[in-house]
């Protein structure tokens, strides 16, 4: 299943609203903590949008409970297109599905455009004695204890991911840390405190390319041109890793 993040906003200013869209600066919601992709989409849509529509469109992260504390208080703003979201598959697609929330996830939101996808990527800190996806399941089988693995929050799609992979490689985990946003669990992988993590590739790239993170496979039909040297799951008999955030 293909996930891309989306942005969206509280219901459709009125046509007198939008006729002189935007008359004030615009506050741009996004559902995670400062460091991960969500926050690199905010931003980039945010400068791009400033500067097409000579307006300031402010960045305000919200994280916490997969990106619904957000998407909830989007969807009780008031409906004058002066309030967007960066919406991701965590807000418009596993929230809803696992979890009871106080928004509709289709109701309360207007969509405005599709702004990005990113796959995710399994990475381990460059200490765990891996190149290949291979010799890393060889390894996380034979020293379940030496691991430890993170994600950005329960229920989002680089958990779903990892609990997939972990579950067809046939993985044992023995300490799992779920963090509130991508951010800050790659930045205790930096630290050492955990040893694998499956981001998105754009939270991941920057630390990639600095040697700080090792990459083992990417999500997705086909290689990813940023990494063309890293082979998808599908290549390495994974079979149904095609998704993407």
């Amino acid at each position: 299943m293909r996930f891309l993040l989306a942005l969206a906003t509280a219901l459709a200013a009125s046509s007198a609203v939008a006729q002189v869209y935007p008359a004030k600066p615009v506050k741009i919601i996004v559902p995670a903590q400062p460091g991960g992709g969500l926050d690199l989409v905010g931003r980039t849509v945010g400068d791009q949008l400033s500067r097409a529509l000579d307006q300031s469109f402010i960045i305000e992260n919200s994280a916490g409970a997969g990106g619904s504390i957000a998407a909830t208080a989007v969807a009780r703003a008031a409906p004058d297109g002066y309030t967007l979201m960066v919406g991701y598959v965590g807000t418009h697609g596993t929230n809803p599905a696992v979890r009871k929330l106080q928004y509709d996830a289709i109701r309360d939101f207007t969509p405005i455009a599709m702004v990005g996808g990113t796959p995710n990527i399994l990475v381990v800190h460059p200490a765990v004695p891996a190149n290949d996806l291979a010799s890393f399941v060889a390894f996380a089988r034979a020293n379940p204890a030496k691991l430890a693995y993170g994600t950005g929050g329960i229920g989002l799609l680089n958990h779903l991911a990892l609990e997939q992979f972990r579950a067809a490689a046939g993985l044992e985990v023995s300490a799992y840390a779920h963090y509130k946003g991508i951010g800050p669990a790659i930045t205790d992988m930096l630290g050492g405190q955990i040893q694998v993590l499956f981001p998105g590739l754009a939270a991941a790239l920057p630390y990639i390319r600095a040697g700080k993170l090792r990459p083992l496979a990417i999500t997705g039909l086909k290689r990813h041109p940023l990494q063309p040297d890293l082979p998808t799951f599908e290549e390495l008999g994974y079979k149904g890793f095609d998704g993407v955030q």
